[in-house]
């Protein structure tokens, strides 16, 4: 059999690496590679739970083991950091959504005749992996899949992409079918009776001329807390539940007891309703109608919370605006903040939780942050996107 080498990693794009670099698609930690490029299995594989493994793009490590995924994610923000030399306390266990679990997809469908293949594409390509089955999707995401394939049938253009977006509501679930054409009464009274005989949250179509909203029984919304946000059509939440309880957890253990506090790239009010109680708070965003909706839930709830409808890429908030606050919370995209971080660098804010959906650019910040004499005191690695690449995480700066 001759020499092996010990597979001691897993890269950022989910292969298989040893010791001396060689990077091997399909193995995980443990696995041994032989000189004949054959992988020996190791104690950290586990038999992928869907049939489409392999050719789904939606999952990349549905053949790696808990313990190894959940190292997988924690090595992600090491590396990140270590990348860039930025010294840190302690980095946590990550914490992994469970199969099943994720409440927000974007799926894409395309006719051909009489049939149509809806799902995700498959890895690196444009092609359509006809869903079936998937692990990944909440039930009730899932069990809309062979209904929404049987209604595009008849009302999508034949080989003309359709973009499918569901998300799971309180009211029950958000469909949003992009790219459509249902011309005439009979197109339209069949989209209304879809949408009554599944019981959606709300359904919308664009068919080229802007979204528009074709059902939705009452306003829908989303539970921050105790406070209801009537949420635009497929507005950004987090893609599951238990992740996002994991990130508001965490920006509530590291902005402790600060009574002034403000949620920077707030989106609809993920950070800032979860932890408005007892505190003042205020909140920036750059996406109108984000921050409309959150400045009416805070309004209705009559909490102590002020939005402003602010672009903090343009006009980031400067020290002296920053320094009115106890703690700071920032979620930025996945291209982080960097406008924003120099000026919190310069600021004198206590403390800064950061959320981050990319250790790449988490660790660029973080070298920002640490040279203008931030201290990182820990991260919490989150795997919401479960058997993907895909890390996010919260992480607490003090002066």
């Amino acid at each position: 059999m001759g020499e092996t080498v010990l597979i001691d990693r897993i890269a950022a794009r989910g292969d298989g690496v040893t010791g001396d670099g060689r990077h091997v698609a399909g193995a995980v930690p443990g696995d041994r590679l032989r000189d004949d490029g054959i992988i020996i299995p190791g104690p950290n594989r586990a038999e992928p739970m869907c049939r489409h493994f392999g050719k789904c793009g939606g999952c990349q490590l549905q053949h790696v083991a808990e313990p190894a995924l959940a190292g997988f994610v924690r090595d992600r923000v090491i590396g990140g950091l270590e990348g860039q030399d930025v010294p840190f306390g302690e980095i946590l266990p990550a914490l992994l959504s469970a199969p099943h679990s994720r409440r927000r997809a974007a799926l894409t469908a395309l006719r051909t005749g009489r049939q149509v293949a809806i799902g995700f594409n498959a890895a690196q390509s444009n092609q359509i992996v006809d869903m079936r089955m998937c692990p990944l999707l909440a039930p009730e995401l899932f069990a809309l899949v062979a209904p929404v394939r049987e209604l595009l049938a008849m009302i999508a253009q034949p080989r003309r992409p359709v973009k499918v977006k569901l998300q799971l509501l309180d009211q029950g679930v958000e469909l949003i079918l992009e790219g459509v054409k249902a011309e005439g009464l009979d197109a339209a009274m069949a989209l209304q009776d879809f949408a009554g005989a599944h019981s959606l949250a709300r359904f919308a179509v664009d068919q080229g001329d802007g979204l528009e909203i074709l059902w939705q029984p009452d306003p829908p919304t989303v539970r921050f807390g105790d406070i209801a946000v009537e949420v635009p059509p497929f507005a950004f939440l987090q893609p599951t539940a238990a992740g996002q309880a994991a990130l508001v957890d965490a920006v509530a253990r590291a902005i402790g007891d600060a009574s002034t506090v403000a949620d920077l790239f707030a989106g609809v009010g993920t950070f800032a309703l979860s932890v408005q109680a007892g505190r003042k708070v205020y909140a920036a965003e750059g996406a109108r109608d984000a921050i409309a909706a959150l400045a009416g839930a805070a309004n209705r709830a009559r909490a102590l919370v002020t939005t402003e409808h602010r672009d903090l890429f343009r006009r980031p908030l400067v020290p002296t605006e920053l320094n009115r606050f106890g703690a700071i919370i920032l979620d930025p995209p996945r291209a982080g903040a960097e406008e924003q971080v120099k000026q919190l660098a310069a600021s004198a804010a206590a403390v800064i939780a950061y959320v981050s959906c990319n250790p790449a650019s988490f660790a660029r910040d973080a070298k920002i942050l640490v040279e203008g004499g931030y201290t990182l005191d820990w991260v919490q690695p989150v795997g919401q996107f479960r058997w993907s690449t895909h890390v996010e995480l919260a992480a607490r700066f003090a002066r």
